[in-house]
């Protein structure tokens, strides 16, 4: 009687598989980018602000979050024209709200309303349902001084949830003249 052995063919599927596994494993490890103290030690602001900035843009790849949170650092710090590219090519494409939220988030902070406006208008059509966003986006209204729009969506929020404590912190802190933040 002869014995059934597994066939030849099986381990060198399976042999590919775990060689395809590491050599992609391989290949993702290869791309992580190390900052070290060397990129500021040392170094005048302005130069170690651009190697840090050019260690964060390899960092962030293509994620539309991460590129956003670069541009911010740009448009904030006066290379408006930067930031601003940035923005354009992630807002360019198939956008979702939270990219549009994290733009205008900027221009609010950087004092530009009229900017901002029209993106925080953007997302409440998007997502009209989001509690959280439209306490938070009321809390700018209601800061630029359009009080009957920023009840608005604070009663629109309480009506999705009137039980969260920090949609009720950003519409008390607007009251206030605190900007909300995530």
């Amino acid at each position: 009687m002869r014995r059934h052995r597994p066939h030849r063919r099986n381990y060198r599927v399976v042999f590919a598989v775990v060689f395809a596994a590491g050599l992609a494993t391989g290949v993702f490890a290869a791309k992580k980018v190390l900052v070290s103290p060397a990129a500021f030690e040392g170094r005048e602001p302005a130069a170690a602000a651009e190697e840090l900035l050019a260690a964060a843009r390899s960092l962030a790849e293509a994620g539309s979050y991460e590129n956003i949170a670069i541009g911010r650092v740009y448009y904030l710090a006066g290379r408006k024209d930067e930031g601003q590219a940035i923005f354009d090519r992630v807002l360019a494409g198939k956008v979702k709200a939270g990219d549009i939220i994290r733009v205008a988030r900027v221009y609010e902070e950087a004092g530009e309303w009229a900017k901002a406006k029209p993106l925080f208008d953007r997302v409440i059509d998007m997502a009209p349902e989001d509690e959280d966003w439209l306490a938070e986006i009321g809390g700018y209204y209601l800061l630029a001084g359009d009080r009957a729009r920023a009840e608005q969506l604070f009663t629109n929020s309480l009506a999705h949830d009137a039980s969260n404590l920090y949609n009720t912190l950003h519409m008390a802190g607007a009251y206030l003249g605190v900007p909300p933040r995530e």
